[in-house]
């Protein structure tokens, strides 16, 4: 994909959270009106997480509060919620925000910070005053992370998860269950039966365990559970069932204004089979969050959210994953890949090429944190592009996308999806001859061909091209420059026609200065675009500059000096004609987004696809 669209959420980005949740005991002290306890909540090695409380335990009111503490050299906060946290030196400040200042007697209030570095709190004072209280108690160390749940007993709408008891150095009094990061029990026993349950459902669990003091140690590893019944699929389609795959975008909640219940409102949710939820970052041969306010923190109310129910405050997940998770409980036929790259963040697949067994690892750290292991069913690639130039030049070989694809199959297993977006250069010597697509393809699923961005007013004098040809034409400005050409070579190369997607953009290109209707014409500039120039959503274009014609499978409009190229749905039902007649496993979409509001590009790739 060639462009990216994002704006900053305002809180930083979340760190990459690898470990489960981890108790920690704050130093005590004496208080007599309030209390400020602290907990490490995630830990990774480099970073954490951590979470204050604070107590009203006096008999008035409190109108505001003030929590300060000292991190050793080497530890600092990175980003807060809840609460406005500064620093200086060693020393940090959270403030209450104007809406939770307020604590009646006995009410409490959490706050919640990312952390680097490895240090714990001392010194801390609230409202001026020492900080003391539970359930953290001085010289009594947390709980061990119980077992792994085991399930048994698995039916339709109930599972029985077993796990190995925890130990604590003052005993263990009971165990918190979470379903999906959300806690759904908490039992004395090492045993629990979870009902209520949808049928042909994916969920995930994990085990947490609660000492005789309240405090609580870190959760167990996750246990995927599969109901029985509901006519579900598994992550990989049947034999025969076409792909129809789109992109979600972290950073279409801001601008866009689009949110994953218009997956529902417009009907798209009902068609599509997959979602490519784009886009994480790699960072220092890691696999990383991007935004963590969108991906997690921006909370929804009822209307807006697919459940129809608001989101609390004080919930594990909420933002984007929890509507996701919300979606594929209403439509669990749908799975979700987390995809990592895309043309602003391929340049660090270079560096993670390197030790590709370690960036496998993060990779699958991240998609299975307990908190969200029950949204994602797999992981795309989209590096752009291995061995070639994109946004910056790589530089890595011609094997090191065949080897990237190989750790990660074989860190995620055959449970997992793995899929890559891959460029669709055709040409003799282009992107598509500098890297081992070919060998690389057995360790994938699939692959997402970026049939689309093949001429635009990148080049700004023209000529006028169509930037999604499905073959060529008489005066094509590049030869290999087609959908066809891509799909060839990929076959040539030993990729199975049902591993690849034809790509279709939900979008047009176009430029300005042009006084020639048909292809070929010359330029002064790019059209003027909502969020880029040269750039238009469909659902705009289909309005302000309608099709006047077609050339090479791809509709294109003259309008006043503005020339654009685009696919509509009469043009995406030749193509998915077209893809049927190749074999291809499907198609795929980017990005969701540049769709009419009753998703009537989806509707024709669904249609077509048969």
């Amino acid at each position: 994909m060639r462009f990216r669209h994002r704006v900053a959420a305002g809180i930083a980005s979340l760190a990459l959270p690898l470990a489960g949740l981890v108790g920690l005991a704050a130093p005590a002290h004496a208080a007599t009106e309030a209390t400020a306890t602290y907990t490490k909540t995630q830990d990774w090695g480099s970073g954490f997480e951590g979470k204050w409380t604070v107590k009203n335990t006096g008999t008035t009111s409190i109108s505001s509060w003030t929590v300060q503490w000292d991190f050793p050299s080497g530890t600092s906060v990175t980003s807060a919620w809840d609460a406005d946290v500064t620093g200086s030196g060693n020393r940090w400040t959270a403030k209450n925000k104007s809406w939770n200042g307020t604590l009646a007697p006995g009410a409490s209030i959490s706050f919640g910070f990312n952390g680097s570095g490895s240090g714990s709190p001392a010194n801390c004072t609230l409202n001026g005053g020492s900080c003391d209280g539970g359930p953290s108690v001085p010289g009594d160390t947390p709980p061990s992370a119980p077992g792994t749940p085991t399930a048994s007993n698995v039916t339709d709408t109930s599972v029985k998860l077993s796990w190995s008891a925890a130990t604590d150095d003052k005993g263990v009094k009971n165990y918190d269950v979470l379903r999906g990061g959300t806690k759904v029990a908490t039992v004395t026993t090492t045993s629990y039966t979870d009902t209520g349950l949808k049928a042909g459902t994916d969920y995930s669990y994990t085990v947490q365990a609660r000492d005789t003091a309240d405090q609580t140690g870190p959760v167990s590893g996750a246990a995927k559970v599969r109901t029985t019944g509901g006519g579900g699929t598994d992550p990989d389609p049947e034999p025969g069932e076409k792909i129809n795959l789109g992109y979600f975008t972290e950073w279409g909640v801001y601008g866009r204004n689009y949110h994953v219940k218009n997956l529902v409102t417009s009907g798209t949710a009902s068609k599509i089979t997959h979602i490519n939820y784009g886009f994480g970052n790699v960072k220092n041969g890691q696999c990383v969050m991007d935004d963590s306010f969108a991906a997690v923190e921006k909370a929804y109310t009822a209307d807006q959210s697919v459940s129809g129910v608001a989101d609390t405050w004080d919930q594990p997940v909420r933002g984007n994953f929890n509507q996701l998770r919300q979606l594929k409980a209403k439509y669990p036929h749908i799975k979700v890949l987390y995809s990592f790259g895309g043309w602003t963040y391929s340049g660090g697949f270079g560096e993670a090429a390197k030790n590709a067994a370690a960036f496998a690892k993060s990779c699958k750290a991240l998609v299975e944190d307990p908190r969200w292991a029950d949204v994602f069913d797999g992981i795309d690639m989209d590096w752009e592009y291995p061995n070639a130039c994109g946004l910056s030049c790589d530089s890595s070989g011609p094997d090191a996308f065949r080897v990237l694809m190989q750790a990660l199959r074989a860190e995620f297993g055959d449970d997992y999806l793995v899929t890559a977006a891959i460029t669709a250069d055709g040409s003799a010597g282009g992107k598509l001859d500098a890297a081992d697509y070919g060998g690389a393809a057995r360790y994938l699923d699939w692959y997402n061909v970026m049939t689309y961005d093949y001429f635009g007013a990148f080049n700004a004098a023209g000529p006028t091209a169509p930037h999604s040809p499905l073959t060529s034409y008489p005066g094509i400005p590049t030869a290999g420059f087609t959908s066809a050409d891509a799909i060839a070579k990929l076959k040539a190369k030993g990729v199975p026609a049902a591993k690849l997607l034809l790509g279709i953009g939900f979008y047009g290109r176009g430029w300005t200065g042009v006084t020639q209707s048909a292809p070929g014409g010359t330029a002064t500039g790019a059209a003027p675009g909502t969020y880029e120039p040269g750039i238009e959503d469909y659902k705009v274009l289909k309005n302000s500059c309608p099709a006047t014609g077609t050339i090479a499978g791809t509709a294109y409009a003259h309008c006043g000096n503005q020339w654009w190229s685009y696919d509509t749905p009469a043009t995406i039902g030749a193509k998915m004609d077209w893809a049927n007649e190749q074999g291809l496993g499907g198609a795929f979409s980017w990005e969701f987004s540049g769709d009419t509001a009753n998703g009537e590009l989806v509707t024709a790739m669904s249609n077509g696809l048969k």
